[in-house]
């Protein structure tokens, strides 16, 4: 390989489980030909018991050498299987992938010219978010999401919450080393490397949709709504006083606290010192947990949650951090 292809080489990591293998194909397919051609797909396959899923996959790593794939022996789990995805990649540049998404041609090519010209450590794209058939549900998934939009460095978004998802990112090897290995706090690898890149020359969010982000029944992470998981909710839990107090918890731990302490375990292994912001969000999410009915105190969440953009988003978290009573009012109506 020339060394100006060694340089721009971009490691993209697909981690596969019984997927559907339409969607795989068409995935895997949209990936290869896309318009950067210094690509290097490596597959790993957390022991699917769907064998026409491996077949396909060996079917296309000795189609094009590009394609490396790994046959786990047994079940890894959804964080150490993209563990071990990164400890096998070694290029300059490093991509998350879904199984089930459709890459437009110039993603990756787009990603690198930005995160080059712009000199950060990472960069994250739009997305149309489409249906089962492909078809165009909403065409700006950070909008639809009210995803915050934001760029530079130590902001104090990328430790209080969630950014942006994996597959919108390009990062350099640098994040990832620093990501390795996964410490017991990792929750959401996908968060960590932003606030990480956040820390060093920073992030970039672009703007365009660079690929179509597939909504499905069977969907692990994102593209549902609130209305959406709050109906899975209640299908499971019901939609009494208790369940609403365990959602609410569920909701405040995993998808708030947790990430925030994953961060804050990160800059300890790193040497580095907590900011008192950073501190401030740790002690207000440990707070709003414990709160039972009312918590006044909604400076903080302004000063640490809110963006441009929010929209009724930031409505419903004050609801649900703040004013437990009224927010189950909603939890039952909605």
């Amino acid at each position: 390989m020339k060394k100006q292809e060694e340089k721009d080489l971009v490691d993209i990591l697909l981690a596969t489980y019984n997927t559907n293998l339409n969607y795989l194909k068409i995935q895997i397919d949209s990936i290869l030909n896309q318009s950067h051609r210094q690509i290097h797909l490596i597959i790993s396959d957390d022991c699917s018991s769907d064998e026409k899923v491996k077949e396909v996959l060996e079917e296309y790593a000795e189609k094009d050498n590009r394609v490396t794939v790994y046959l786990q022996p047994q079940n890894l789990g959804y964080l150490k299987n993209f563990e071990f995805l990164l400890q096998q990649s070694e290029a300059p540049y490093v991509m998350f992938c879904d199984h089930d998404d459709i890459w437009y041609a110039d993603k990756v090519k787009k990603s690198l010219g930005i995160l080059k010209g712009r000199d950060v450590d990472l960069v994250y794209t739009d997305a149309e978010q489409i249906d089962e058939q492909g078809a165009i549900l909403h065409t700006s998934y950070l909008s639809y999401k009210n995803m915050p939009q934001i760029e530079g460095k130590d902001n104090i978004l990328a430790f209080s919450r969630h950014i942006a998802i994996g597959c919108s990112q390009l990062f350099t090897k640098k994040i990832k080393e620093q990501m390795l290995p996964f410490s017991e706090e990792m929750m959401a690898h996908d968060w960590l490397s932003v606030y990480l890149a956040s820390k060093e020359k920073g992030i970039y969010c672009m703007k365009e949709p660079l690929f179509g982000y597939r909504l499905h029944n069977s969907n692990v992470f994102g593209g549902r709504n609130l209305k959406q998981n709050l109906k899975l909710w209640k299908k499971d839990n019901g939609s009494g006083l208790k369940s609403y107090h365990a959602y609410r918890q569920k909701a405040i731990v995993d998808a708030y606290l947790k990430g925030a302490q994953m961060c804050g375990a990160y800059s300890k292994k790193l040497g580095r010192e907590l900011s008192k912001e950073e501190q401030d969000v740790l002690d207000y999410y440990q707070q709003i947990e414990k709160t039972k009915y009312v918590n006044w105190h909604i400076k903080r969440y302004c000063q640490y949650l809110k963006f441009k953009g929010i929209g009724k988003r930031a409505l419903k978290e004050v609801l649900l951090f703040h004013f437990p009573v009224l927010g189950y009012m909603l939890f039952v109506i909605m």
